[in-house]
């Protein structure tokens, strides 16, 4: 690719000097091919007449890759309204700003936040060349806007250093970072409101074609490694990432304390560039390794990127997990957190070999240790698909508890009435005590539990899934509880107080499986 040649244009260019400056530039451009690309930088140039506008216009029939920059705002309107700037790419001059002694407020992978007085924030671009990625973040930001997502807007691009910036008004904000290391106490009232504006952007869907598919970018991270790990482990990898399903729904791509702020009473969001659509694991997975992953070897890392200690990153990581999930369920949290780590291993695993750093023993082990963790997830886990009001647990008596509260904090979030909730209780204890005791006997299995609510009328249905020996446990003839005791049998009444409480109940054996549905008008 031919590299850009620049010419700098300065001073006045008029009827009196327009001849002497167009042979001075054919004079620098001399050898230079037609094709490539060529730039007038105007940074200098004070103003421009007709004839300086007939220099450009014959610079543009002999090189068609002609662009104008650093243009001021007087010559810019000269160009404008004589239709230059429709005719090729001209770049306003920007205002250039030092984030020399100002404040780190925020980092992410495209660049990094800085306070540059008590009302403004400066995104500035690791990119060089960023003039590209800075239209496309304000561009998915006013998008976000528009749906509803509280964010700021960019009002200014600026020149920092070699790159470019963009400049929001933040009046006064502090980031959720900021906050956390400052008031641990508010540690809670900061899980809630990190969650709940997840779930808001969870929760939008985004017109088709708008943003990217992260999906795609996650199947090229796994990809990079098909060289780095076994077959087997790149095989199964690389088919549980694709059987994600697509969704239109938004995802940020980048959530984490540092790019959420409060500002007066209101939470915003910040550093756009990532957004995107995809399943929630994937914003999980970033999630995980900005408050563990990255961190997790050197906990000075976490220390300096988020501004509070290793402890208090994994605290607030568990407790927005659970948040997120709606349930303190051990089970459930390990398991969409094991879901998360492989998607945030793939990244990690691929981030470790590419920046080897100048320490490659070091970088090894890095690599060793992030492959193993990964490897030893893919081990124990066969999708990465998940829902928050699933559970999937050993049948086993043990587990009859974290069950049963599986099942009644996510009837609480609907109001469930006590007796209600009782009888329903009492009803999945029977379901689950039957699968743990026959399904799988002698041997153990695992059991499914998916706690759903409909509205019109407001219903549950409790679904219990095991993969044991097929048996219908409906089949079975009512006991006559008319009977005296000594007339009567023993066992057959968990069924009955199942059939009697609830209002429906419903056997199927689907695919290898057993599953049973409870239902309960509220």
């Amino acid at each position: 690719m031919n590299e850009q040649t620049v010419v700098a244009l300065k001073g006045r260019i008029d009827s009196g000097n327009a001849a002497d400056v167009e042979q001075s530039i054919l004079a620098q451009l001399a050898g230079t091919d037609s094709a490539a690309p060529v730039a007038l930088d105007a940074q200098d140039l004070e103003y421009t007449s007709s004839a300086g506008l007939r220099v450009i216009l014959r610079l543009k029939k002999s090189y068609p890759e002609l662009k104008i920059i650093n243009v001021n705002s007087e010559v810019y309107e000269i160009l404008d309204m004589t239709g230059f700037t429709e005719m090729m790419p001209v770049e306003k001059a920007y205002r250039v700003v030092s984030t020399e002694g100002c404040e780190e407020i925020g980092r992410g992978a495209n660049g990094t936040i800085y306070r540059i007085d008590k009302d403004n924030v400066v995104k500035v671009y690791n990119n060089a060349d960023a003039l590209e990625d800075i239209q496309h973040e304000r561009q998915v930001a006013k998008l976000a806007l528009i749906l509803g997502i509280p964010t700021a807007i960019s009002y200014d691009v600026v020149r920092v250093g070699e790159s470019y910036g963009s400049v929001f008004e933040l009046l006064k904000a502090s980031s959720f970072s900021k906050i956390l290391a400052a008031e641990p106490e508010k540690m809670d009232w900061c899980v809630k409101e990190y969650i709940d504006l997840l779930k808001k952007i969870h929760g939008t869907v985004v017109p088709e074609g708008k943003l990217p598919d992260m999906k795609e970018t996650v199947v090229g991270w796994a990809e990079f490694l098909r060289d780095h790990l076994p077959e087997e482990y790149m095989d199964k990898l690389l088919t549980m990432i694709k059987a994600i399903p697509h969704t239109d729904h938004m995802m940020h791509g980048d959530y984490h304390t540092k790019n959420v702020m409060l500002q007066g009473d209101e939470v915003l969001l910040i550093d756009m560039d990532t957004l995107s659509v995809g399943d929630p694991i994937f914003d999980l997975a970033f999630m995980y390794n900005a408050f563990i992953g990255f961190s997790e070897q050197d906990h000075t890392i976490i220390k300096e990127f988020q501004g509070f200690d290793h402890e208090t990153a994994e605290k607030f990581w568990h407790k927005s997990l659970a948040a997120y999930l709606g349930t303190n369920c051990p089970t459930k949290i390990k398991e969409v957190e094991d879901k998360a780590r492989i998607v945030g291993y793939t990244r990690l695993v691929r981030h470790a070999i590419r920046r080897g750093g100048n320490d490659p023993e070091k970088a090894r082990q890095t690599v060793a240790y992030r492959k193993e963790k990964l490897m030893e997830l893919l081990d124990r886990t066969d999708t990465l698909i998940f829902s928050p009001n699933e559970l999937e647990i050993e049948a086993a008596d043990e587990n009859l508890e974290e069950v049963l509260a599986f099942i009644e904090e996510k009837l609480e979030a609907f109001g469930c009435p006590p007796k209600k909730l009782m009888q329903i209780r009492l009803a999945s204890e029977e379901i689950f005590v039957n699968i743990a005791h026959y399904a799988y006997a002698p041997d153990k299995g695992k059991a499914k539990v998916r706690v759903e609510v409909t509205e019109d009328p407001v219903t549950v249905s409790i679904t219990f899934i095991d993969k044991g020996v097929p048996y219908d446990p409906l089949a079975k003839e009512d006991p006559n509880i008319h009977l005296d005791a000594d007339e009567r049998q023993i066992g057959g009444l968990g069924i009955f107080l199942v059939k009697q409480t609830m209002d429906d109940v419903n056997y199927e054996y689907k695919d290898g499986q057993n599953i049973l549905t409870l239902k309960k008008s509220l």
